[in-house]
């Protein structure tokens, strides 16, 4: 299972910036004044031949003084639950102020190792007034400047050291993934597929602290069933409710090859809901869209199963070549039918064509409709293969690889999911110079 590795502070720090150096590319969104992060920031850093995942927790308050502490007592929580290791950040600018403290006593209690970045330390006078924070009481305590990269080495070198060796299971069994927002039923479905009661369902918090792996080997059948339902105290129902669900898919994406998105019926496809299918699309899993609850939905006339699935498949776009399935976890309505759908994706993700038969049938297609110019440029795609990855890719080579249009990349794939079953499957195309 990878490692995640949290930043947490109070709004403005740097938080954003940081992580932004972590992962190496400026994909948060910063500027200067509190609560711009609204969604939460997740990407991949490796240092020291170690891969971990870093979430940038910032700006849960939205605009609310009242529960501005309490929102950000309540991320600290959840980093403290979900995360491998903590990076409390501070700014030498402001001092210590009493949030800085607060979190401090909360994560000191924490058996989770815990690294403390005092930021914007820039020059020599900042670097003498940054020993206050030794107070703190870390003993990993590191100055840094996370916007010119000073001292962020040293950061990722302490977190490295402390990250635990994770050695991925040597498992030749299909790796199912229950993903989904809290409360849409993901326990439910292991417990009716497994004909147990393996996971206690229920919304009282303390229920399930890591993701549950349960092997199934039945009715000729055998994979790993991966439940991420987790709990949440009630006061986290709202602000974190996101958060919270996000670090959750996170750590059963990585070992999965395939995720099941169970979506409630009777609440619709939630923006939530589209974060954690991106997570899936973005780290290339089969995927699998499982609409539940639908017996409860009440007037079906004027909305369809068809219609929702229309509903749903555009939003998805442009990566909707995926299977819906209507279920009942309840009532056990077609459960078994979602998992023969992970079973043929988990099949199509290994699927690899022959190089011959690829340029046989995509250069007439290119001929036909070759890539737009650009900037005078003429694009000449002589050659395509698929790559030997884990997923099913495909390499373009032509002599200007870096300016071929996001369009023409999407009409390529298009050709080949009409030509080829990859329904489930994310693909990827990728240019280079010949």
């Amino acid at each position: 299972m990878n490692n995640i590795v949290a930043i947490v502070g109070r709004p403005n720090v740097g938080k954003s910036t940081l992580y932004n150096r972590l992962i190496g590319e400026r994909q948060a969104i910063v500027d200067d004044f509190s609560g711009v992060t609204r969604d939460r920031m997740y990407g991949s850093c490796e240092w020291n031949g170690k891969t971990f995942t870093v979430v940038d927790t910032g700006g849960f308050v939205k605009n609310s003084d009242d529960i501005f502490e309490a929102a950000i007592r309540n991320q600290v929580e959840i980093a403290i639950e979900e995360a491998n290791l903590i990076i409390l950040m501070v700014d030498v600018t402001t001092g210590i102020t009493d949030l800085d403290e607060q979190m401090a006593r909360m994560l000191r209690k924490t058996d989770k190792p815990v690294i403390l970045a005092v930021n914007k330390v820039d020059n020599h006078a900042r670097l003498l007034e940054a020993n206050e924070f030794w107070s703190l009481g870390f003993e990993e305590t590191y100055f840094l400047s996370s916007i010119t990269g000073s001292g962020s080495g040293e950061v990722l070198d302490a977190v490295t050291e402390r990250l635990e060796d994770v050695e991925p299971e040597e498992i030749n069994i299909p790796k199912f993934a229950i993903i989904g927002q809290p409360n849409v039923g993901k326990s439910s479905l292991v417990n009716a597929l497994l004909g147990e009661e393996r996971n206690v369902v229920t919304d009282i918090a303390g229920t399930t602290r890591d993701s549950i792996h349960s092997h199934y080997n039945k009715f000729g059948k055998e994979f790993i069933l991966i439940d991420t339902a987790g709990i949440r105290k009630k006061n986290k129902v709202h602000e974190n409710l996101e958060f919270y669900s996000v670090m959750r898919a996170i750590r059963a994406l990585e070992e999965a090859d395939v995720c099941f998105l169970m979506i409630d019926a009777t609440l619709g496809v939630e923006s939530q809901d589209m974060s954690i299918f991106q997570l899936a699309v973005k780290r290339n899993k089969g995927i699998v869209v499982l609409v539940n609850k639908w017996d409860l939905v009440a007037d079906k006339e004027s909305n369809s199963a068809r219609d929702f699935e229309r509903k749903i498949k555009g939003k998805l776009a442009p990566f909707n070549d995926v299977p819906v399935l209507f279920i009942s976890v309840m009532e056990k309505q077609r459960i078994f039918k979602a998992i023969d759908l992970g079973m043929e994706i988990y099949e199509k993700r290994d699927n690899k064509l022959k190089t011959s038969e690829l340029n046989d049938l995509l250069l007439p297609i290119i001929d036909k409709t070759p890539p737009p110019a650009s900037r005078g440029r003429y694009i000449k795609i002589k050659y395509v293969t698929q790559a030997k990855t884990y997923y099913p890719a495909f390499i373009f080579f032509c002599n200007h690889p870096k300016h071929v249009k996001p369009s023409y990349k999407q009409f390529l794939e298009n050709q080949i999911r009409s030509h080829y079953d990859f329904t489930g499957v994310p693909i990827g195309i990728f240019f280079r110079e010949k």
